[in-house]
This record gives structure tokens, C-alpha cells and sequence, in this order.
């Protein structure tokens, strides 16, 4: 399986260009689900001078879980107090300074590509913080914390006194997606029986019935054209610091990286019928009759036509 790198390529591919030899831009890019980007230079006189700023539709749910203090940690004085108009966060790069080339430029640039990864991370890493909480006290549940990052799509995540709880609702628009879809989830429920991956989290998959820790949520979809993907975060998952930021890395990655797979999987198959097909004609082909041609001639030796 492919993994899906959590930072955005563009802003990696373009920063390191311009930081070796700087000039005016303007770029507008979309990430996956519907994030927008806009790298530009305000003042072309001042090449060095790059704004990065983006637009993420549930924004202002993660303002609630502490977005700002999770962006101020990691770009300090990069942060712009008021975002440019029409975004939601605003960083100020001056490539002047920027570290010299090597690893150290490589990770700066790196992490400001990772923009919209640590604006997404403030509901796990708030809820890893409650867990510790609840864990102090013997018991209780945290608050269920809602992201709607996409249309009709969301993330939930809820902390208790032994373990994280995080749920997907995600929609697959056709009946073919569903069958894929479910052969994959299933995949991800079965693979956990093996002895080599006993450690990774539980993972559980329901259609149309939501998990218990949402059902008594209004407004949930209930249809055919919905699932629901549960995944139970132990304490080894996310105990110490880099094993955190791995899990978070990787979970926001989930639904881009389930339907792309499933793309995929249904461009393998097409390839493969279109090759069947191929190899169809060429039997069918193989199993066509020559005619004959009979040469007839007349008395005197001509050839009759």
C-alpha cells in the first residue's frame, strides 16, 4: 500500500526553489479536502519576502480545541496576528532567513509545508491531553470533538479514562465504491488478528448504524451511502511525544488515503477488463475462416474476374 505524504508538495517544491533563487509569485492550489492554499510575494521588489496562508472549512471548530496555541508553538513569530482576507492563517517566510542549505533548511521548509497537518492536529492532541486527565481521576469521558472537514463528512474524536476513540463518517457516492470500500475496512479489521501487527489500534466498521458514542447525535445520515470507521487509540499509541505525532500524522490521513486506494483498485480492474477484452479479440480474431479464392479461367487461358 501507498502511503500518502502528510505534507503539502507544492509549498515543499516551490519554497525550495525560491529559496535558492528568489523571484515574484502568485500561486493559488487546493489539497485534499477542499483546503486552499496561496503562496505569493506581496511586494515583487522583495522576492524574499513569501506569504503562505490557508483556508480550511472547519476552521472555526479548530479554534475551539486550540489551534492557536498548536500554531504559535510551531511558527512563533512567522504568525501573522490577522490573516489575509478571504484565509483563515497567514505565515510571513522571509527566505533571508532561512537556515543555510542542508538538513536544517530541508526541516524548515518541511514544516511549513506541514501547515495544514498541525492545524488539524489540535483535537488529537487535545484529547491525548484529557485522556491523561481521566486517567488521573479513575474515570469519565472527555468531550466528543467534532470536525466537519468535509461536505456532509466528519471526524470525531473523544477521550475516556483507558483509551481515544476516533470515528469517520465518510460517503461513497457509488455502489461500486461501496463494494470496495467495504472489501478494504474489512481487510483493515481482519489484519489485526495477526500476531505481527497485534499492536496496532482496533479498528471497526459499521454501514448506515452509527458507533454508540455518536448515535445520540441529531442529524446523522442513515443511509446506504454512509459508513462508519471507529478506530480505539490505546495509551502505546500515543504515550510518548514522536509516537503522538506519528499517530495524528497518519489518522488525518485515513479517508484520502482509503478513497485513493479505492481509485485505484477500480483503475487496476479497468486495466485488467480492458486486457481481457484485448485478448478476447485476438482468439476471436484467431478463429475467423479464410475464404477460399479459386482462380477461374476460360478456354483460352484468361483469368475470369
Amino acid at each position: 500500500m501507498i502511503l500518502l505524504e502528510p505534507h503539502n508538495h507544492i509549498i515543499q517544491t516551490t519554497l525550495a526553489e525560491k529559496v535558492a533563487q528568489p523571484s515574484p509569485l502568485d500561486v493559488q492550489f487546493v489539497d485534499f479536502d477542499g483546503v486552499r492554499f496561496r503562496l505569493t510575494t506581496p511586494d515583487r521588489k522583495a522576492p524574499n519576502a513569501i506569504v503562505l496562508s490557508m483556508n480550511i472549512r472547519c476552521w472555526d471548530e479548530l479554534v475551539r480545541y486550540g489551534v492557536d496555541g498548536i500554531l504559535q508553538r510551531e511558527y512563533g513569530s512567522l504568525l501573522r496576528p490577522e490573516p489575509e482576507s478571504g484565509y483563515n492563517v497567514t505565515l510571513d517566510v522571509d527566505l533571508e532567513q532561512a537556515p543555510p542549505a542542508g538538513e536544517e533548511r530541508d526541516a524548515f521548509i518541511k514544516s511549513l509545508a506541514l501547515l495544514k497537518r498541525n492545524a488539524l492536529a489540535a483535537p488529537f492532541e487535545r484529547s491525548f491531553e484529557t485522556y491523561k486527565q481521566l486517567e488521573a481521576a479513575g474515570s469519565g469521558q472527555g468531550e466528543l470533538m467534532a470536525l466537519h472537514y468535509r461536505d456532509e463528512e466528519v471526524i470525531y474524536v473523544q477521550a475516556s479514562s483507558d483509551r481515544v476513540t476516533v470515528i469517520f463518517s465518510t460517503m461513497f457516492r457509488e455502489e461500486t465504491d461501496r463494494v470496495f470500500g467495504k472489501v478494504f475496512l474489512q481487510e483493515f479489521v481482519d489484519a489485526r488478528r495477526l500476531p505481527t501487527i497485534q499492536a496496532a489500534p482496533q479498528v471497526l466498521y459499521t454501514t448506515r448504524e452509527p458507533p454508540l458514542e455518536i448515535r445520540h447525535l441529531q442529524g446523522l445520515n442513515d443511509t446506504e451511502d454512509v459508513g462508519y470507521v471507529t478506530f480505539v487509540l490505546f495509551p502505546r499509541h500515543f504515550a510518548r511525544p514522536e509516537v503522538a505525532n506519528t499517530t495524528i500524522t497518519h489518522i488525518q490521513l485515513f479517508r484520502d488515503y482509503l478513497h485513493y486506494h479505492i481509485k485505484c483498485s477500480k483503475a487496476y480492474m479497468h486495466s485488467r477488463m480492458r486486457f481481457r477484452v484485448s485478448e478476447f479479440q485476438k482468439v476471436l480474431n484467431r478463429a475467423k475462416t479464410e475464404s477460399a479464392v479459386v482462380d477461374r479461367k476460360t478456354v483460352s487461358g484468361r483469368s475470369m474476374r
